[in-house]
């Protein structure tokens, strides 16, 4: 009986693996549209919210503050940014870890830093701060601008305090650093996350300091230095880093300039 090869049969071998298609990028055009209209949405509830626990704890607490005279409070204000970064910070989470199921901070680029890189970064944010204080105005300016203003007690100083250094450099680094930083590099390049958020970012605090122009141009500057950070680094924790310690030395120097909040009518002296 002669063995013909071609007549014996084969096995069937197991069909290879189709590789799984491309996760979609989640820094589209599109996606930066929903999540602007989803931000506009969640001002808009942080007001009403915030305006609701007022008026619901108002007769409890005895405050006598009427509606119409809240954005003038620091505590009402400080409370309403609050609200506002806390639902910010879930639209983001859901964005990104739920609807695109990514790694959260993997994806927003933070980066555990070894404990040299931490303190260089402290140290230049604290270096920055000196820097903005001592610099010659190069536009008109003026004392007394809305943030001053906001410094109406001992109460409200610690208050804007704790907030500018626990809360917002986090809040606004993830927003400026994190989030938009990736949609403007994805979608144009690296140069322009970097001038991009830093403009938006000087954007924010106009209203804060508005009159105040040199301050205007000042803080531009340090939002440069903070997207320059981000962008050179590849990572968040640099950012954000400077700007814990640049505000912390402000606060810290301003605490010292009013003796412990208590000679607040300094700041709005020449």
């Amino acid at each position: 009986m002669s063995s013909d090869p071609t007549l014996i049969p084969t096995v069937p071998t197991s069909a290879e693996p189709t590789p799984a298609p491309p996760t979609p990028s989640p820094w589209t055009a599109r996606n930066l549209v929903i999540l602007i209209v989803c931000g506009a949405m969640a001002l808009v509830a942080a007001n009403l919210l915030t305006l609701t626990g007022y008026g619901a704890l108002k007769p409890i607490m005895g405050w006598r503050t009427p509606p119409a005279d809240l954005r003038d409070n620091a505590l009402f204000l400080l409370a309403l940014q609050t609200v506002f970064h806390a639902l910010v910070l879930v639209i983001c989470y859901l964005f990104i870890a739920v609807n695109h199921r990514l790694p959260f901070w993997t994806t927003l680029k933070w980066r555990r830093p070894s404990f040299q890189v931490l303190w260089r970064f402290v140290l230049a944010g604290i270096g920055l701060a000196l820097i903005v204080q001592l610099a010659p105005p190069l536009l008109p300016d003026r004392e007394d601008f809305p943030l001053t203003r906001l410094f109406s007690s001992p109460l409200a100083g610690y208050a804007i305090a704790a907030f500018a250094i626990f809360i917002a450099p986090f809040m606004e680094e993830l927003i400026f650093r994190g989030v938009l930083f990736l949609f403007f590099e994805n979608l144009v390049g690296l140069r322009f996350a970097i001038l991009g958020t830093a403009l938006l970012f000087a954007s924010l605090h106009v209203p804060e300091y508005w009159g105040a122009w040199n301050h205007v141009l000042l803080i531009l500057f340090v939002g440069l230095v903070f997207s320059s950070a981000r962008g050179v680094t590849g990572s968040l924790a640099p950012s954000v880093l400077l700007h814990v310690a640049y505000n912390a030395a402000l606060m810290a120097g301003l605490y010292a300039q009013t003796q412990g909040f208590r000679t607040l009518g300094v700041l709005g002296q020449p």
